[in-house]
């Protein structure tokens, strides 16, 4: 079954600014979106099918930052999801 986005919850905001191609910090999150625990958003977003990778990176000022960004699932991921099909997950 193909589940839907309410287009009135911040989940449905993650997804539109992460499919637009932008890629997302926890401060930025709650800054433009109203969202104070991203990485639980994320994983509402992945539970839809989506592949939702979170990447870490140096900021200009030595600070590591956490941001997410969309992308093609690899190989490996869609071989683990017909795996836990086939066992019945």
């Amino acid at each position: 079954m193909i589940k839907k986005f309410n287009k009135e919850t911040k989940t449905y905001k993650l997804f539109k600014t992460l499919q637009a191609g932008e890629r997302i910090t926890p401060a930025s999150a709650e800054h433009k979106l109203g969202i104070k625990n991203l990485s639980a958003e994320v994983s509402r977003v992945r539970q839809m099918g989506f592949a939702v990778y979170r990447k870490n990176r140096v900021a200009g000022n030595g600070v590591e930052v956490i941001e997410y960004v969309m992308g093609t699932p690899s190989q490996e991921l869609v071989a683990a999801g017909y795996r836990a099909l086939a066992a019945g997950i």
